[in-house]
């Protein structure tokens, strides 16, 4: 895959499009698709960087790969019968995005190198008025947002990281001019990219110190190569194929309860710290080393992560974890707070996203001129994840609370899809131009899904996740099962609307 270099350029003047989509990840792509399957070719696609992908195409770190099972993490209309492996390394996931994208002929409405930088509605004629960075200006009758919570790497204010004399990188902006080899390496963090990025640096680099904050709940993974009979046999059978994704759905449905509704001390609990447990004793023989790395809240609270080469890279002669905070950065290496001066070559940031400022960056403002950026920094509500009250014709997807602790987000991104596709039908059957959710169905939306949310182990848990806002809320995990989801947008309640022309 090539990086797409047209389209960037001054104002051209105000471009007219009756939809308008923000971001070419899965979400982006999945409503073009819908879209044009609907009829609806006048659209254009928005996209910041030089190539489609979003987290695929930014996230190119060694190890990188999907903890969703492929044959799920992929579009149920677009089932793909070439992975290589249970759970896809990224380049391959990339490049199935990008034969998307080929197949449903989108990329001449893609325009690339474009910032969104503000949206503005205009109640008089009801259309959006879109501006970029990069000085292009759109007139929309409805915009879709699809650029995904984990679009902005976050790192850390720790004194004195400016004056570090040698690289550091976050792991979703990977330097690759950058030789690990003999390298001495602080990798920060141990989350999810983490866990990957380790064991697969940890036989090159001279030395490698994990700076750990919290243990995650490591269980194994089960995963295999797909072998070329396999693959052949999903390419000639696409009912095997779809079977197993049926199969893979079924599992992550059914343990989605027991793994997020908190009860102490409950079976499914236990099963999961006796596994997590035992993966750890396989690899890590230190008691003391053992212990620093087992858990001390409930499983479930913070994400769960699979991998089989995790804990065999810390048992590594050239891997130190420390758990002591990090106090400072000098041009050398790092200061602890217990005074440890650690030496390192390499700073190598994996500490997630800011998926709380979901908007940064955005000025979004409404009928009655209200910037959603601001509202969504004290509460990040939306009507199933899709809608918010005050803001017509505006559509996200993978929104506030779309995000899952199982299962695979396709699913969501598909049936938000859908409920938009179904309040445009709405609009053509009734005559009208503007559609905006009530404010008290909004309201009685969410009250109950915070209810429900107060509920599970992401919220009482014990932990402190990114799942939860500075006051301790959650806009970020949908509480229920994606087939509950599923049916709650399979059709838009036009008593839960405001239509008008």
């Amino acid at each position: 895959m090539t990086a797409e270099t047209s389209s960037a350029g001054a104002d051209t003047g105000l471009s007219r499009v009756r939809v308008l989509i923000i971001g070419t990840g899965f979400s982006g792509l999945c409503a073009a698709i819908k879209l044009k399957q609907a009829g609806e070719d006048d659209l254009v696609l928005l996209e910041r960087a030089t190539a489609i992908g979003g987290t695929w195409r930014d996230n190119t770190y060694p190890g990188c790969a999907c903890d969703v099972p492929a044959h799920l993490y992929s579009y149920s209309f677009e089932l793909n019968p070439a992975w290589s492996h249970t759970f896809a390394p990224g380049p391959e996931i990339w490049a199935y995005l990008d034969r998307c994208c080929d197949k449903y002929d989108l990329r001449r409405h893609i325009v690339f190198r474009q910032t969104v930088c503000e949206a503005r509605f205009d109640p008089k004629d009801s259309t959006w008025h879109v501006r970029t960075q990069e000085g292009r200006r759109y007139q929309a009758d409805f915009v879709i947002f699809g650029i995904g919570g984990l679009s902005n790497p976050t790192i850390p204010a720790i004194p004195g990281a400016e004056g570090f004399s040698g690289h550091q990188f976050h792991t979703a902006t990977w330097d690759h001019s950058v030789d690990l080899s003999g390298k001495r390496v602080a990798v920060i963090g141990t989350g999810a990219s983490a866990i990957q990025v380790v064991p697969a640096i940890a036989p090159k680099v001279a030395s490698l110190v994990l700076f750990q904050r919290t243990p995650p709940w490591v269980l194994p993974r089960m995963a295999r190569y797909y072998s070329e009979g396999r693959k052949t046999l999903f390419t000639h059978v696409p009912a095997a194929m779809r079977l197993l994704r049926g199969i893979f759905y079924r599992i992550s449905e059914g343990v989605t309860p027991w793994l997020t509704r908190f009860a102490q001390d409950s079976r499914g609990q236990r099963l999961i710290m006796r596994l997590a447990k035992d993966n750890i004793a396989r690899s890590i023989r230190d008691p003391e080393l053992r212990a620093r790395l087992t858990p001390t809240y409930a499983p479930g609270c913070k994400r769960l992560l699979l991998s089989n080469d995790y804990y065999p890279a810390l048992a590594r002669d050239n891997v130190r974890l420390v758990t002591d905070s990090i106090v400072g950065i000098t041009g050398a290496g790092l200061t602890t707070a217990a005074g440890e001066e650690v030496p390192v070559d390499v700073i190598i940031w994996a500490t997630g996203f800011a998926v709380q400022e979901y908007l940064k960056g955005l000025n979004i403002y409404g009928s009655a001129g209200s910037d959603l950026s601001e509202i969504w920094q004290q509460r990040a509500e939306a009507y199933l994840g899709t809608m918010t009250c005050g803001f017509p014709n505006l559509f996200f997807l993978t929104g506030p609370n779309t995000g899952l602790g199982t299962n695979s987000v396709v699913v969501m991104i598909e049936a938000q899809v859908g409920l938009i596709l179904d309040c445009l039908r709405l609009l053509h059957t009734r005559g009208a131009r503007r559609i905006e959710v009530r404010p008290e169905a909004q309201r009685r939306y969410n009250d109950r899904l915070q209810e429900r949310l107060r509920q599970t182990v992401w919220n009482s848990g014990g932990c402190r996740s990114w799942y939860l806002d500075d006051a301790g809320h959650n806009y970020t995990l949908w509480p229920g099962t994606t087939a509950e989801f599923r049916s709650r947008t399979a059709s838009a309640p036009p008593e839960d609307f405001q239509i008008s022309t």
